[in-house]
């Protein structure tokens, strides 16, 4: 559980700064420059996600079972996930219709897949790892709103299109349906719809 810890806080506490310390971070970009910037961020980040890979890997070999979650929860936690993609693959696509109603729908997409983890997981692991990931989700969304509105207005974007709307669903489900049915069970080691 330690190595899973220490990637939490690494990668978490990365992604946290904008949070907690946005004049900090616009200081160390003044001082590293953006590239110089990116690279501490994206290293950090790597070595974050590594620790949190092989952590969690390690204390599933060995779960504390905190609950059972009734069989209904992984079904739940399928048709979220479905949610939580489109809602990523809203981040990238412009002009789509999500992107310009929720302002960010990425962050939005790890509560809901975070969520649907903690419904569907019962041991203590996926309480930490998820419920992390939950709690920062959370956090940055409100901070972004927060930043929305501290903003100055400046001129409407575009009207959304009914395509990219369209284009960014489809993706979405292509791209939770490949993940689900094949890259869970080779990158995680579990398969969401059985054997």
């Amino acid at each position: 559980m330690t190595y899973l810890v220490l990637g939490l806080i690494l990668f978490l506490g990365i992604h946290s700064v904008r949070i907690v310390a946005d004049d900090w971070r616009l200081r160390r970009i003044d001082a590293m420059g953006l590239n110089g910037w990116k690279g501490a961020y994206s290293l950090a980040s790597a070595v974050g996600l590594a620790l949190i890979v092989w952590g969690y890997g390690l204390a599933r070999a060995e779960p504390v079972a905190l609950w059972v979650p009734p069989k209904g929860m992984a079904h739940a936690a399928s048709l979220l996930t479905l949610v939580a993609f489109v809602l990523l693959v809203a981040a990238y696509v412009p002009r789509n219709a999500l992107k310009q109603r929720l302002k960010h729908p990425m962050v939005l997409g790890v509560k809901v897949w975070a969520f649907a983890h903690l419904l569907s997981n019962g041991t203590l692991a996926d309480v930490v790892l998820f419920g992390s990931f939950l709690v920062w989700a959370v956090l940055s969304f409100r901070a972004a709103r927060l930043r929305d509105a501290a903003a100055v207005v400046g001129s409407e974007p575009p009207p959304s299109l009914v395509s990219r709307t369209a284009l960014t669903v489809a993706v979405g489900a292509v791209a939770w349906a490949a993940f689900a049915l094949w890259g869970h069970a080779a990158l995680i080691g579990v398969r969401p719809f059985g054997a």
